[in-house]
Parts: structure tokens; sequence; C-alpha cells
């Protein structure tokens, strides 16, 4: 008999914990504290003597309550126009001289809609926390079971929900300087905000105008996003395939037991990180100048007439920098590459040994497969990292050689595109749809990669 009360006593109290305290819930089975909540945040934890976390939740309304009284509401309003009144010059008799007057700023604008409106979903947030948090002080308060004090909530902090406490500053910081500039970033791409018809104070939304004229073939801007856009992919791929396939090279010929002075070896190639990459990319900057070390060099010994056009011409530019990203990257891919060759079992190079399978044989069907399966996410890394390879483009070549009267020069990625459409050239918005299209050409490469290899569908093992 005390074995079934006690079965009985279990299955009650999974019952209980399994009790879902949704939304949902409080407003279908919520009594009448719990519904006033809805209104009152807070309202349901006082009644159930809950009375420091109720007038905290009720504080947080008010703090919205006065802040969108004060200024929120008249922020969202403004976001439509984005402003209407342009500053002037006014003659002021008094002192006989004209006066500025300012008028509105569509940047303060927009950055405070969107701020606004962020802190309004954060506001719903909380509010649904707090009319859960009512409902499951009801709940508990019907059946006798005891109601969390708000010492024991600040308990829990540390126990059950250390989580929520370790993880509120790092989400804090992400949203405050993460995702609030990109969504302000995004927005601006609807709009006409550029010097344009002088568009930098006072700017309309324009719709899906931009993304148009980036898109279409025939327009300007959208050959040179096409032009820049295919050079990037042509560049992220030689790259990334490059500074592998030849570090994974040097890694193998310096990790065989033949080679001497494994260390020295790795030493040498190692040294070129500890150099700063600025630094070593501005000295390649100005040793290939038409009138540089290299070129003053080569016709001291009689091998080249004129200079050789390294930044000039836009083939040789592009070649040009591959070739010193790779001098660059290749240290950081034998790196990365040696420890992986390292734990390659070994048994598997002398089962092909006695199959009799030479060297390329055994590359082929044993290190390459194993290091594709390891190193594929570092893969998609280092092709996402050269796509956005600011420093190399920028330092060495500065995205040159650049026809006249154009935006983007030969060797310019689609970041240092954008770099210059707002800093040098002011075209804000064109340069935040350029971001967006970065964004989702790499979303699109990395998920559809990622998910058709070994990496991703045979987690487990390697086969």
């Amino acid at each position: 008999m005390s074995n079934s009360a006690e079965k009985k006593g279990r299955k009650k109290r999974v019952n209980y914990f399994a009790t879902p305290y949704t939304v949902t819930n409080a407003v279908k089975e919520g009594g009448v504290a719990t519904k006033l909540s809805m209104l009152i945040m807070g309202f349901g934890n006082i009644v159930h003597k809950q009375i420091i976390k109720g007038l905290l939740f009720l504080a947080l309304e008010v703090c919205y309550l006065f802040f969108m009284i004060k200024n929120g509401f008249h922020c969202i309003a403004m976001l439509p126009s984005l402003g209407d009144n342009a500053g002037e010059e006014v003659w002021n008799e008094a002192k006989g001289i004209y006066e500025y007057t300012a008028g509105d700023n569509s940047i303060l604008i927009l950055l405070y809609g969107v701020v606004t409106i962020a802190i309004t979903v954060l506001f719903v947030l909380l509010w649904r926390t707090a009319l859960k948090s009512s409902y499951k002080a009801e709940y508990l308060s019907r059946r006798n079971l005891h109601v969390n004090s708000f010492v024991e909530d600040v308990k829990d902090l540390f126990n059950e929900n250390l989580h929520k406490l370790l993880m509120f500053l790092p989400f804090a910081g992400i949203l405050v300087f993460t995702i609030l500039p990109l969504i302000y970033m995004i927005t601006m791409a609807f709009t006409n905000y550029s010097k344009v018809d002088n568009h930098l104070l006072l700017f309309d939304w324009v719709g899906l105008e931009n993304f148009a004229k980036v898109l279409n073939f025939k327009d300007s801007i959208g050959q040179i996003f096409w032009s820049v856009l295919g050079w990037t992919i042509i560049w992220a791929i030689f790259a990334t395939g490059l500074n592998y396939i030849f570090g994974m090279i040097l890694a193998i010929v310096i990790n065989r037991q033949g080679t001497r002075f494994k260390a020295f070896w790795r030493f040498c190639f190692v040294l070129s990180i500890a150099v700063p990459q600025f630094v070593s990319l501005l000295i390649m900057r100005t040793c290939l100048q038409p009138e540089g070390a290299v070129n003053v060099l080569l016709k001291n010994l009689g091998i080249i007439d004129t200079s050789l056009p390294f930044f000039t011409n836009a083939t040789w530019a592009r070649v040009t920098v591959i070739v010193i990203n790779c001098w660059v990257g290749i240290p950081y891919t034998l790196l990365q590459v040696t420890g992986i060759l390292q734990n390659i079992p070994a048994e598997l190079y002398e089962s092909a040994k006695v199959d009799g399978a030479n060297a390329v044989v055994t590359f082929f069907k044993i290190t390459l497969p194993y290091m594709l399966f390891v190193t594929t996410p570092y893969l998609i890394t280092q092709f996402t990292g050269n796509v956005n390879n600011f420093n190399v483009i920028y330092l060495l070549s500065g995205g040159n050689p650049t026809p006249v009267g154009s935006t983007a020069g030969k060797t310019d990625l689609l970041v240092t595109w954008l770099y210059k459409l707002t800093i040098d050239q002011q075209y804000y918005n064109l340069g935040a749809v350029i971001g967006i299209m970065t964004f989702i050409v790499l979303a699109i490469v990395a998920l559809v990669t990622y998910r058709n290899t070994g990496s991703y569908k045979n987690e487990e093992e390697f086969m």
C-alpha cells in the first residue's frame, strides 16, 4: 500500500514539474491577478507574496512607459518620413547676421527609431516573462506548493539558472555592439543616404531601389558590382586553395621521416608570422613599385629593360596579390596541418606501402581525404576570411589599377570597394547594400559547402 502511494506521489511530482508555464496557459487558466498582470506587470507576483520581484517588474514597466511617452513614440512616429525640416539660414535683425537654424537629422532619427524598436522588443520579452512568472506563482499557490522568495530566486541564479546569469552580459554585448549596428546598417540600404543630391543630412526611404541599381547589369554601379564580385570569388578560391595545398605539401615534406632539422624548418616558416602582417605587406608594396628594390635589382642584372607592372597592369596586379598572399598565409596552414598529419594512423601508410602504393596514390587515397574531413570547417573559415581580406588588398595594391572615373579598382574586393564607397565616396546607402550582398554570398557558400561535406554528414567517424 505504501509503495502504491509512493508511486502516485512520484507521478504527481513529475506532472507538476512538467507543467508548462506559458503565456497561452496564463491567459486561458490564469486567475484575476494573473490576467491583471498583462496590464500591470508584477501584480500577480505581489498578490502571491513575491513582493520584491513584482515591484521590479512594475518598475521596469514604468521606466518603459516613461521612456515611450517622453521620447519613444516620437522616435517611432518620425521613422516613416525620416524628417522633413531642412536646416536654413535666418536673418537676425538684432545681431545683423544670418543664423543657421538646425533642421531634422535623418541619421539620428533612424538610429533612435531602431533603438526604440529594439527596446520595445525587449520589453515584450520582459512582459512575457513577467506574465509567466505571475502564472507560476498562482499555479503553485493554488496547490499549496512552495513559492520562491526573492532571496531564493537570487540563489537559483547561482545554481539551476547559472546559465542565465553568465549569459546576460555576453548577450547584452552582442545586442548592443553587433545586432543593433547590423540592423541600423541594413535599414540604411533602403534609403538614399549619400552625397548624391546632398542627401547626407536629410534623406528618405527608397525601398528596393538601391538593390535594383546594384544588381542591374546596365547600370554603371551594377556593372562594377558584378565585376568586383567575380574577382572576389576568384581571389577567394585561389587564395584559399593555394594556401591550403602548398601549406599541406610543405607540412608533408617537413614531417616525413627523411627530413632532417624539422624544428629548424618549421621555425623558419613560422618566423614570418611573428612580423606584423601590415609591416610585411607595406614592405612588399614598396619593393614592387616601378622604382622599387625588385625592379631596380632586375634592371641592374640586365634581366629587364623596363619596370615590371606589378600594380599598374590588371593581370600582373591580381597575380601579385595572390602570390604575396600565399607567402603570408602558407605558414598558418603549415601550423594547422602539421598537428593533423601527426595524428593520421601510421598503420594506414604501412598497409598502403605493403599493397605497393606509391607516394602519389598514398596522398590522394589517405592523406588528402583525411585532411579534408578534418579541416573542412577551417577551409570554410579561410574562404570567408579571404572574401573579407581587407588588409592584403588595401595595404598591398590599394585596389589598383583603377580605371578613370570608376569607384573600384581591378584588385578591389567587395569589402575594399565597400570601404571606398562609404569613406571616400560617401555612398552610404550603396555601401550598406554591398555589405548585405557580401553576407548573402558568404552565407550561401558556407552553408551549402559545409552541408555537403563528410564533416557534416558523418560526424561520428572517418570513412
